[in-house]
């Protein structure tokens, strides 16, 4: 299972949580920090914190924004539109609109994006139908999604990669058709404020660890200035010492 960027982000609070209390060291932090951040896969992920006093698996997380109590919110209404056409040409379907519980995708030399990451969605069981022609459909769902691809490719691609399991009570999305010497797509992906959020918290810890490698650095110095002082004082006391056994 491929890991969000959301459980990522859950893993680097354990893992400053962990420093915070003492249990990592700062060398540890950093190496395991970078490794969460780079992790594609749960499997990468679940060593990071394994040895610390959380479950030993990457649970599922912690709801977002959009978690429960908001899907409640965000199911119900009258469809903005139940059909998508792209003939030598595109469509999209984008930003506050509100999916019906069957939406049909037709392209035909030519491209469609459907983007769920702000919609509504008319009921809790949502299917879109794919059928591109030498053409091309880019679905994007949210990472909490209850997302199921079944569609089909001939002499094209239909991506099974952007399904996966979602948050209790999110919508469930399947995703079904055909493609024909085209392609679909379907990817989990943030929404934009949660992804600038995550990438200001990636840039703060950075600069949070570049200031205390500094720190350190200067601690560094100052202990071997401390050090030398301290060699040349006992060779300037060792040779006083020879310089009066002498004279006596």
């Amino acid at each position: 299972m491929r890991a969000s960027d959301a459980e990522r982000e859950r893993i680097a609070e354990v893992l400053r949580d962990a420093v915070a209390e003492g249990r990592l060291d700062m060398e540890e932090f950093d190496e395991r920090l970078n490794a969460a951040y780079t992790a594609r896969t749960h499997g990468e992920l679940e060593p990071l914190v394994r040895d610390l006093p959380v479950p030993g698996s990457v649970a599922p997380a912690p709801p977002t924004p959009a978690g429960p109590t908001g899907w409640r919110e965000r199911i119900g209404g009258t469809p903005t539109s139940r059909m998508g056409i792209a003939i030598m040409g595109g469509f999209q379907r984008k930003g506050a609109w509100t999916v019906p519980r069957r939406f049909t995708a037709f392209t035909l030399m030519g491209g469609g994006e459907i983007d769920l990451r702000e919609a509504r969605f008319e009921d809790r069981e949502v299917v879109i139908r794919c059928f591109a022609l030498m053409g091309g459909v880019q679905i994007t769902v949210e990472p909490g999604v209850d997302t199921h691809v079944s569609g089909i490719g001939i002499m094209g691609g239909f991506d099974h990669g952007g399904g996966g399991e979602g948050e209790p009570g999110a919508p469930r999305v399947t995703v079904t058709g055909l493609a024909l010497f085209g392609g679909v797509g379907v990817e989990r992906k943030l929404r934009k404020e949660e992804h600038k959020r995550l990438k200001e918290e990636r840039r703060r810890v950075k600069a949070e660890r570049r200031n205390e490698l500094r720190a350190e650095r200067r601690e560094l110095r100052g202990a071997r200035r401390d050090e030398r002082h301290e060699e040349r004082e006992e060779r300037r006391l060792s040779l006083e010492k020879e310089r009066r056994r002498d004279d006596y």
